[in-house]
């Protein structure tokens, strides 16, 4: 029962290092990083280029080819990429929801 419990506690450290390991810090991802921020006006959705009122973003344009869609084929949202790279993706109401950020080269 001891030996078990140590087992057990072991796993549970080692599972736990493994995961503190793979979480590398990376600015060029870090939401505090100014690029991927929604203070950021190239993220913003009062951007213009953002807007869910901008035709191009709007789930009534059948011909957008920026929709983000759910397993049901459901338009939920939408992407823009903004000009640093980085990828914004919105709510249909135009609720920032999340980013991708800018690939590096």
């Amino acid at each position: 029962m001891k030996n078990s419990l140590i087992g057990l506690i072991l796993i549970a450290a080692t599972a736990h290092g493994s995961a503190i390991a793979q979480q590398s810090p990376n600015w060029n991802d870090n939401p505090n990083n100014f690029q991927n921020s929604l203070n950021n006006w190239d993220n913003s959705p009062n951007n213009w280029n953002n807007n869910p009122n901008n035709w191009n973003n709007s789930p009534n344009n059948f011909g957008a080819t920026n929709g983000v869609y759910d397993n049901r084929g459901n338009r939920i949202g939408y992407e823009v990429q903004a000009p640093s790279g980085v990828t914004n993706i919105y709510t249909n109401d135009g609720r920032r929801t999340g980013y991708v950020p800018a690939q590096q080269r």
